[in-house]
């Protein structure tokens, strides 16, 4: 099936390299975007060498720079416009292990419409977490789950598959969130329909080089944003 994998960057230099190796290694035949939300190391430089030997990895150079949101939903929004059938999305810091995109694709193929690369089932892990960090995680992805009534274990996992007419009835570009609460409004998004979502597991290794996008406000956006999702499925049974 036709692959594009969709990985949002900024400031990789120290990852961007290897990790598109690794992409082509794992997926020779699938195509590849980086959306790169306007880097100011020579991230986008690297890219742009590296396409020029490997004419399946394109770049797309937003013209601000927004978030992790943003920049899925016009990543999206450009593979769905060509003809894919699959879309994988994942970050390029090596967090997320290229040579398990194989897996992920191959649980569409068997059927689901999502394959979620999951820290919480039997197989899968973290590593290289302090503790506070992974109870934090866990935590909070059983505080999403119970208050959004979702069956996901990993709501905030970014490594998934998507079947291409899957992502186009979820409607990425309707989303809102900008930071990583996105992912989980995209897992909100399949509520009440008809997709077969399954969860693969991957071990999940803390990045070695660069900086962490993780912040305050990311946190506290996604705790407001489900909270405020799940407040409106107790109410009104919806979550928009």
């Amino acid at each position: 099936m036709r692959v594009t994998v969709v990985a949002p960057t900024l400031n990789e230099e120290g990852n961007i390299v290897n990790f598109l190796t690794a992409v082509c290694t794992a997926m020779p035949f699938a195509s590849v975007l980086v959306v790169d939300d306007r880097s100011t190391d020579n991230t986008i430089v690297n890219v742009i060498e590296f396409s020029q030997n490997h004419p399946q990895v394109e770049i797309l150079v937003r013209t601000e720079s927004k978030g992790l949101g943003s920049s899925y939903r016009e990543g999206f929004a450009k593979v769905l416009a060509g003809d894919v059938e699959i879309i994988v999305s994942m970050d390029a810091d090596l967090s997320h292990d290229p040579a398990a995109i194989p897996a992920l694709v191959a649980a569409v193929e068997a059927g689901a419409d999502m394959a979620i690369g999951s820290r919480y089932v039997k197989g899968g892990s973290c590593v290289g977490w302090p503790l506070h960090r992974r109870l934090l995680s866990k935590a909070g992805n059983a505080y999403t789950r119970s208050i959004l009534g979702l069956q996901v274990q990993d709501c905030t996992s970014g490594f998934r598959a998507y079947r291409a007419s899957t992502l186009r009835s979820i409607n990425p570009a309707a989303t809102k969130a900008e930071g990583y609460a996105f992912l989980t409004e995209i897992v909100t998004r399949t509520a009440g329909l008809p997709l077969e979502i399954a969860e693969v597991p991957i071990a999940f290794v803390d990045r070695k080089n660069g900086k962490s996008k993780m912040s305050i406000k990311i946190i506290l956006e996604s705790m407001l944003l489900v909270t405020r999702w799940g407040i409106r499925f107790q109410l009104r049974g919806r979550y928009q």
